[in-house]
């Protein structure tokens, strides 16, 4: 049961991820497409809604249907994949594979731990939100400074705690297992949290490494 939980939420993570990058491999090969995402209000309507969108899948999942849940779950994907196409025009191909692959090593390896461990991640998961919300107003406060080694440390601190949050997510779903929530929407409860420690750890690492084009 533990196992099938586990292997349903990186089935779905691993759809919501598929959606996520085909969507914004299109847009970036249509400088129509890529005009209308990012001309005028767009993006950030797009960035809202997103937004919106993860909160409400979030709050309600569990009281969704099955089918809801996944639709809901793919539309959020989908959304993201819109806003997503900048790191195909940003950098280059090779970069962008190259990175993912060492994002999909590492995110895999905190996977194992998280699975594997006895120690109790609960305190240390606590600790790690403390740490993110810290960072998120470190990020919005350099939009204003534009400082460049800032911007470098708060990603290599970004890393390190999605990390983190990686190995006490999959425990936790571990946990929620032995909750009364259906399978079905626990499975997509645990595909969200991954999929965005997943996209967050590719994401900083390509800010570090990534070739620009």
């Amino acid at each position: 049961m533990e196992n099938k939980l586990i292997a349903k939420s990186f089935l779905w993570m691993f759809v919501g991820l598929l959606i996520t990058f085909a969507t914004g491999a299109v847009v970036a090969s249509s400088e129509r497409m890529l005009t209308s995402v990012f001309q005028g209000w767009t993006y950030i309507i797009l960035v809202i809604a997103e937004l919106v969108t993860v909160i409400y899948l979030s709050s309600r999942v569990h009281k969704m249907s099955k089918t809801s849940a996944r639709i809901w779950f793919m539309i959020y994907s989908f959304i993201s994949g819109l806003t997503f196409s900048s790191i195909f025009v940003t950098y280059k191909v090779t970069s962008v594979i190259y990175v993912f692959l060492i994002a999909a090593v590492l995110f895999g390896l905190f996977g194992l731990i998280g699975y594997k461990t006895k120690l109790d991640l609960t305190r240390i998961g606590t600790y790690l939100m403390m740490g993110l919300l810290a960072l998120i107003i470190c990020m919005v406060v350099n939009v204003f400074l534009l400082n460049s080694v800032f911007d470098l440390i708060i990603s290599i601190v970004c890393i390190f705690v999605f990390l983190g949050i990686t190995a006490y997510d999959i425990q936790k779903l571990k946990k929620l297992n032995n909750s009364d929530l259906p399978e079905d929407a626990l499975a997509i409860i645990g595909a969200l949290d991954l999929y965005l420690d997943f996209i967050n750890i590719f994401l900083h690492l390509l800010s570090i490494f990534g070739d620009a084009d």
